[in-house]
């Protein structure tokens, strides 16, 4: 398994070396603490997108062999600098009504005034990333096409209230208007709008990637020279909407741009070695309740996207929770693998 790391682990090395060169720089003496800080950034950058590996393996294990060498090479060059860097200034610049140059200069000459429009604007923030990964988990549990069933009584509720098409957007709806009554006047324009962006988001590219599946199958040039590219730009929104949480609880850990980036930029090589783990050694097929864990795990973060609207919720907790879906269902997957191997 260790293989799968290795490149994970030099990145982390070089990293940490330059948190701890950072750290001098702003004071000597502060290089250990910047390092330990990198650390935690890195460990909650994990913990908060192992699903988004597991989401990841299971887009990849339908992709052609060279969109899977461009998402694990091109996609790594996006997920650091693209999501984890310039995408949070575009939101931040978007919600702020500034350009992205300003924005850019206060992230290196002002963090803390940086910090602070990012937490004003983490209303729209979190509407978009909420509503664009509710749809995700409504998309999967309202599949009319799923038969395997983990959480069986919810799953089986779940399946037969979304009959329609339409289910996913007006259950996503639904939750998005059920936080309004609890913010405040001038921020229910927002949430609606960013929320609507997320949801209609998701839809385009959701429909255009299935479409250009569908349409793969039956041979189509068109269809089989652009699949790739929309399954790939769909990852990449999974991605972008997973690493705005990791942004703003970074930030409640230091104001340090440099340091925040470092620390996600190496969470995000090691979930790519992750995903790589699990499409290799095809750990889905073995261990079959791992990806219902993964979606419940988006559920639960999209909820609490949703109320970190009006909430203060610590990431330790966004954090823990996904990982209890994911370990009750890698552990009810070991227990049903042993099952059936009896039972063979």
């Amino acid at each position: 398994m260790l293989k799968y790391f290795e490149w994970s682990i030099g990145i982390m090395i070089v990293g940490l070396g330059l948190a701890f060169y950072r750290g001098e720089c702003v004071g000597a003496g502060l290089g250990w603490g910047f390092v330990f800080t990198a650390l935690v950034i890195t460990a909650l950058e994990v913990s908060l997108s192992f699903d988004n590996a597991v989401i990841n393996a299971t887009k990849l294990e339908k992709m052609s062999r060279k969109w899977r060498a461009r998402f694990l090479t091109w996609g790594i060059a996006i997920a650091v600098f693209g999501m984890r860097f310039v995408f949070p200034i575009v939101i931040v610049a978007a919600f702020s009504n500034i350009s992205c140059m300003e924005v850019l200069r206060l992230t290196l000459e002002k963090p803390d005034d940086y910090a602070k429009l990012l937490h004003e604007s983490h209303v729209g923030i979190s509407s978009f990333g909420g509503a664009f990964l509710m749809m995700l988990f409504f998309e999967f549990m309202f599949d009319r096409e799923k038969t395997l069933h983990w959480l069986s009584p919810l799953e089986k509720f779940l399946l037969k209230v979304g009959r329609s098409k339409a289910a996913p957007t007006a259950f996503t709806l639904a939750a998005l208007c059920a936080i309004q009554p609890m913010l405040e006047g001038g921020q229910h324009f927002v949430s609606i709008v960013a929320g609507a962006i997320g949801v209609v988001t998701h839809l385009a590219i959701h429909g255009a990637s299935a479409k250009l599946e569908s349409l793969a199958k039956q041979e189509n040039a068109f269809a089989l020279k652009h699949a790739g590219l929309a399954a790939f730009i769909y990852l990449e929104l999974i991605d972008a909407s997973f690493s705005l949480d990791g942004v703003l609880g970074a930030f409640a850990l230091t104001k340090d741009v440099v340091v925040i980036t470092i620390g996600l930029a190496v969470g995000a090589f090691f979930v790519r070695s992750l995903t790589i783990m699990l499409v290799e050694k095809k750990t889905l097929e073995k261990l079959v309740y791992l990806t219902h864990g993964a979606y419940w795990a988006i559920g639960s973060l999209a909820s609490i996207m949703l109320l970190a609207t009006f909430l203060e919720i610590p990431e330790i907790v966004t954090g823990s929770i996904g990982m209890a879906f994911i370990l009750a269902s890698l552990v009810s997957s070991i227990i049903e693998s042993r099952r059936s191997a009896r039972a063979g």
